[in-house]
């Protein structure tokens, strides 16, 4: 096992750079902003920094056992928030609301209840490490009530280092953001990209193009977008990626799709389709019909109607231009 925590991130030196000669210079940061792509590491970062954190002072002997602990989330001094969903009184993260089979009409938030535990957990000393670590997880889902709560907590976070984690700095506050000191991630380059995927066991990805393609750089978004192509039945996407080929399929397909994929497949079918038909025909045409169906499907339009629109507006595309 590895004595330097940032071994398994690859792709983000400028990153690893910042974080590592905090550490050896003594000049941590009481809050940072880790903005960049989702999938390129910004979570695994934080848990790199956060082992060496709190190994800084402890007898190497000890660190598989600090490994373990902050892997299974146990450590007393780390607090790692994610947006949730509140039902039935309860609140569930995305992983449990889909173990839960819950019906989730709305995207999921970071809550002002959760920044009062940020605030609570902030108000005692740690009790092992050097200080405590709180890490917020898309730190742009935060509604304003809970931004300005935790600004209050900014201004004064005691022996603690706060992390947000955030598509960019403008997708936050600008109060927070100056609070914080920014550390880049960047999308990786198709050597680290198959690295990456090499080491998780996830090299299949590597024969499909057009998910490649659609991550854009990103691992992490590479392997959700494979998965999400497996969910996919094989003859209905063939069907699409070549267009349908008359009025009566191009409804077909819409009820298909309505009644076999939910919201989510959906709207990574949109992206899946405009990849491919860009690479096919480069029509503008056809990828403003999807990024119209895109936004109907995220304010929960009726599904089948939306798709029965964009896929006999694709089909007329597809024949003028034959």
């Amino acid at each position: 096992m590895s004595n330097n925590p940032f071994a398994p991130l690859l792709g983000q030196k400028q990153a690893i750079d910042l974080l590592t000669q905090a550490v050896r210079q003594n000049r941590v940061a009481p809050a940072y902003l880790f903005a960049g792509p989702d999938g390129v590491g910004r979570s695994l970062a934080a848990r790199c920094f956060v082992e060496l954190l709190f190994s800084s002072v402890m007898d190497v002997r000890l660190l598989p056992s600090l490994q373990n602990r902050l892997r299974q989330g146990n450590h007393p001094d780390l607090l790692w928030v994610q947006p949730t969903y509140q039902y039935q009184g309860q609140r569930f993260t995305a992983a449990e609301a889909v173990e839960k089979k819950l019906k989730r009409k709305a995207p999921p938030l970071i809550r002002l209840e959760q920044i009062r535990e940020i605030t609570q957990f902030l108000g005692r000393p740690p009790l092992e490490a050097p200080r405590n670590v709180v890490v917020l997880e898309e730190a742009q889902t935060m509604a304003e009530s809970a931004a300005n709560a935790l600004l209050k907590t900014l201004e004064e976070p005691g022996q603690a280092t706060i992390i947000l984690i955030t598509p960019s700095s403008e997708s936050v506050l600008p109060t927070l953001v100056s609070r914080c000191q920014r550390i880049p991630f960047y999308r990786l380059d198709t050597k680290s990209l198959t690295q990456v995927l090499t080491q998780t066991e996830n090299q299949e990805i590597l024969q499909h193009p057009a998910v490649l393609s659609l991550a854009s750089g990103s691992p992490g978004s590479a392997i959700a977008s494979y998965e999400q192509l497996q969910t996919i039945p094989p003859e209905l996407l063939q069907q699409l990626i070549t267009a349908p080929q008359s009025h009566r399929q191009a409804l077909e397909l819409a009820k298909r799709i309505d009644k076999d994929l939910d919201t989510e497949a959906q709207l990574w079918l949109v992206d899946y389709l405009q990849q491919s038909y860009w690479e096919k025909r480069h029509q503008s045409g056809i990828i403003s019909q999807l990024e119209k169906a895109r936004k109907y499907l995220l304010v929960y339009a009726q599904p089948r109607l939306v798709w029965e629109c964009t896929l006999l507006s694709v089909y007329q595309e597809f024949n003028v231009h034959n």
